[in-house]
């Protein structure tokens, strides 16, 4: 998938990884955490490099990269890919946790990639009933706009910075859509195109990929991982 930051292994540590530290965001805290806990590698969805910062190694970076030398530990982020994944990522997580089945389109795509995903329930539930299980799942809502139709059947979930594609999702047919960001359109666009809108925090949204992530790791490969919690309020 086309990213604004590199996928995958961002800074190199020691080859043998036998504990992983899972997390949303890279930051100095997180990395002291790890080291604290002996993690040979963290695996975050938002890493340290992107396109739009600069390249000077700031005294905010080169402070986070010193931790990670001095343990010389791995540093992975998956982007993208952790919110496109059909089954890992963050959209298929919470259309799963939501009690929807994921159907086999999406949206938002970028390449040929699609980041959201559309869930499918054959017996609808009314808006405030969606609403409980996003808070349940998901956690408080920044923003709830509840003009849709009166029964729920077929969702669109876009975590993280997702707003922008909601004129896609519903364009695509969906009853509710539910994102991270708040956006400052996204109420006149609910009234006029009568539907059910979300926003859950970006935050909130994007730890489920990575806690998918952590529990395919314990299953399936011999070593240890663990998902750190440090919520923002974004």
């Amino acid at each position: 998938i086309p990213d604004s930051c590199p996928t995958g292994l961002q800074v190199n540590g020691r080859t043998i990884v036998e504990s992983v530290v899972t997390a949303v965001s890279a930051s100095l805290e997180l990395f002291q955490i790890a080291a604290e806990k002996k993690a040979a590698a963290i695996i975050v969805h938002h890493g340290l490099f992107w396109d739009r910062d600069s390249r000077v190694i700031d005294p905010l970076m080169r402070e986070r990269l010193n931790v990670l030398f001095q343990h010389e530990m791995n540093l992975v982020a998956y982007h993208l890919p952790l919110d496109s994944h059909p089954t890992l990522g963050n959209n298929a997580q919470i259309i799963a946790a939501l009690g929807f089945k994921q159907d086999d389109e999406g949206f938002a795509h970028v390449g040929d990639q699609p980041i959201g995903r559309f869930g499918a329930l054959s017996r609808g539930i009314t808006a405030d009933e969606f609403a409980n299980r996003v808070i349940e799942v998901v956690g408080p809502l920044h923003a709830n706009y509840l003009n849709g139709p009166e029964k729920i059947g077929r969702i669109a979930v876009c975590s993280g910075g997702g707003a922008r594609y909601l004129l896609d999702a519903a364009n695509q047919g969906c009853d509710a859509f539910a994102t991270g960001d708040l956006s400052e359109p996204m109420e006149m666009w609910s009234r006029e195109i009568g539907i059910h809108v979300l926003a859950a925090g970006h935050y909130a949204t994007e730890v489920f990929g990575v806690q998918a992530l952590a529990r395919l790791i314990n299953a399936e490969r011999k070593c240890k991982a663990q998902f750190v919690d440090l919520p923002t309020n974004a």
